[in-house]
């Protein structure tokens, strides 16, 4: 079923072109018909780009992956920057600064000295400075704000560029085809169609139509986070599961190698201990008579003489 329907496209006007005499030969694909100088786009054609558009955005998101979308001009800058949050997906709607995708390094530089300044003012920091220098450290992150803050979030390279005016953003596409980074944009009949890689044949002028393919789109970026949620709501239980199932079986792996070990132990033939050899008795040494002491003759009293 298509996303879009050819009554609603045609309410939000995006089958309205640029001047005749303004046109592109290349956008002559997409064109039905002119009428009042003013080319009409053919939206059968546009219906088959939206939806496949869609389904490029709506995979990127179910991979958990970032689209950047661009739109600078006035009339887009709010829509986009409301579309784009709603989805939470980075978006630059004030100036695309030069080297945002090939200088990337020096872009989250930029941003980590906003994060640092954010710190400061946390910690107390900030406080303890001096008046003239709270003003300038104030002034340069609001201006930081103001050009990098929607994007704080985007650690790396986005996968994926949505533009809304091709020749206004020029210097966005030029970066991204050089960084081989896949480019889905509205382009009118005045734009040059060949260095984008899905096509939106629309009307890039009126807010009505930058509203409505952007609402198409954030519904597939939408579809996207809801089926990866639903998948790792899935993976958790049966990440456990299988924890469990594991468990189960090393619990009785254990078992069975206790049991074998214990048949092993009642089987095993018991060692004799060898026998403790009889200490040699020693031979009783000869016990030498001790001399006999010989009396000593006894001396005889003298009698006394009678008188």
């Amino acid at each position: 079923m298509p996303r879009s329907n050819f009554q609603e496209l045609l309410d939000a006007g995006v089958h309205f072109g640029h001047l005749a005499r303004k046109w592109n030969p290349k956008m002559a694909p997409y064109i039905f018909d002119q009428k009042k100088g003013i080319h009409i786009i053919d939206l059968h054609k546009t219906i088959v780009k939206i939806d496949e558009a869609a389904d490029v955005l709506k995979q990127l998101a179910r991979s958990g992956r970032k689209v950047l979308f661009v739109a600078t001009k006035k009339q887009a800058k709010d829509i986009v920057s409301e579309k784009a949050a709603s989805v939470n997906m980075p978006y630059v709607t004030e100036r695309w600064a030069g080297g945002m995708l090939t200088n990337f390094p020096t872009i989250r530089k930029a941003v980590k000295k906003m994060n640092t300044i954010d710190k400061m003012i946390e910690d107390g920091t900030f406080d303890t400075l001096a008046k003239r220098e709270r003003l300038q450290i104030t002034r340069q992150r609001a201006k930081l704000e103001k050009n990098l803050g929607s994007i704080k979030d985007l650690s790396r390279l986005p996968s994926a560029l949505f533009v809304v005016d091709v020749q206004k953003e020029m210097n966005a596409v030029k970066e991204a085809n050089r960084l081989n980074i896949p480019v889905i944009a509205m382009v009118d009949t005045c734009c040059d169609p060949t260095p984008i890689d899905y096509v939106i044949p629309a009307n890039d002028d009126a807010a009505k139509s930058i509203a409505y393919i952007m609402d198409v789109l954030c519904q597939a970026i939408t579809e996207g986070l809801n089926e990866r949620k639903l998948e790792k709501e899935k993976e958790v239980p049966e990440a456990s599961e299988e924890k469990q199932v594991a468990g189960k079986k090393l619990r009785s792996r254990k078992g069975v190698k206790a049991d074998e070990a214990a048949e092993a132990a009642e089987t095993a033939p018991v060692a004799e201990a060898p026998a403790e050899e009889a200490a040699p008795v020693a031979e009783a040494a000869p016990v030498e008579a001790a001399p006999v002491a010989e009396e000593a003759p006894k001396a005889e009293a003298p009698k006394a003489e009678a008188e």
